[in-house]
């Protein structure tokens, strides 16, 4: 009995003397302020699955563009951007790799009233359309959008009204406005307007929003993006699957929505819900090729890339299998 208990006694002593590697600190850039649909970042923060991976995250909102080109310079591992940022930063001759997709559906959607009639590409010929400008998620989708029915720039009036679309459609300044699916519309229709969404995934698939890391750091520090990547899939599948507690933890990292009224918990609460509705899949954090192949024609067709690109080398799906 001594000689077991001592023996239990020096088992414990040394599992206490186990040192655990210290944390890597890792900035990441969001592309967004703080908000509901970076839930599965926030869960992996407080769930101890980026500390579990030896990570300690510090969450940047400053702008996409920014983290591309922290990314691409070497400076920084990782920043969540939409697929066509990635494209367009390769262009430029930055070696960003998406490493992860995080929204298997192309967030962007049009927004109109139902009033308005506007119920499909094609009923935007001769309108009106708010965005918030010639850059990023929303004026790519609306390009991919617009094509798929045939139209033009020249058969639409654009205008570019900065984050305004909900003002800007509720008060008739705009026939249909350019956002996110899981965002304006849910706020519009807390206002009590009806209104017709028209979702760019519903007609183009596009590469979407995730990860990116880059070349240097994959060739010479694979683990580390593994970790990262495997950390937020734990927290997008917690998201999916516990969605009330993913609201709650979501409430520590979200300045106000603690202490926000019954109808904009509501509202949030619908982001959230839409926003798990474009995470789910059979194959969490998987890049679809045909996306690629896809956004990179948009590209074309805008203009916005003048040659195709080695697409193989903008993305790679090594770091979510088992």
């Amino acid at each position: 009995m001594r000689r077991s208990t001592i023996v239990s006694m020096l088992a414990g002593l040394l599992a206490a003397c186990v040192i655990t590697p210290a944390a890597a600190p890792i900035r990441l850039p969001m592309g967004f302020i703080p908000n509901v649909q970076f839930a599965p970042f926030y869960i992996a923060v407080e769930k101890g699955y980026f500390g579990e991976a030896g990570l300690e995250l510090e969450f940047d909102y400053s702008f996409e563009t920014d983290g591309v080109a922290l990314v691409g310079a070497g400076e920084l591992p990782f920043a969540v951007v939409s697929g066509e940022q990635v494209l367009l930063a390769r262009a430029q001759g930055l070696p960003v790799v998406y490493v992860m997709a995080w929204f298997q559906d192309y967030p962007i959607a049009v927004v109109a009233k139902k009033e308005s009639g506007i119920q499909k590409p094609a009923d935007l010929a001769g309108r009106k359309v708010g965005i918030p400008g010639l850059f990023g998620a929303s004026y790519v989708g609306f390009e991919a959008l617009i094509r798929s029915a045939g139209l033009s720039d020249d058969q639409i009036t654009l205008d570019s009204i900065g984050f305004n679309q909900v003002e800007a459609l509720a008060t008739g300044q705009e026939d249909a406005v350019v956002g996110y699916a899981n965002n304006e519309p849910l706020q519009l229709a807390a206002q009590g307007y009806e209104v017709n969404v028209i979702r760019v995934a519903d007609y183009a698939r596009l590469a979407s929003n995730g990860i990116i890391s880059n070349e240097k750091t994959i060739a010479e520090n694979p683990d580390l993006v593994r970790r990262m990547v495997r950390a937020t899939l734990r927290g997008l599948d917690f998201a999916i699957q516990r969605p009330d507690e993913a609201m709650e933890i979501s409430k520590k990292h979200v300045e106000n929505l603690g202490t926000a009224d019954e109808a904009t918990l509501n509202v949030q609460r619908q982001v959230l819900d839409a926003s798990i509705a474009m995470w789910r899949t059979d194959r969490p954090g998987f890049s679809d090729p045909e996306s690629w192949v896809n956004m990179q024609q948009v590209l074309l067709g805008m203009g916005l890339l003048t040659a195709p690109l080695e697409l193989e080398k903008a993305y790679t799906n090594q770091f979510i299998e088992p």
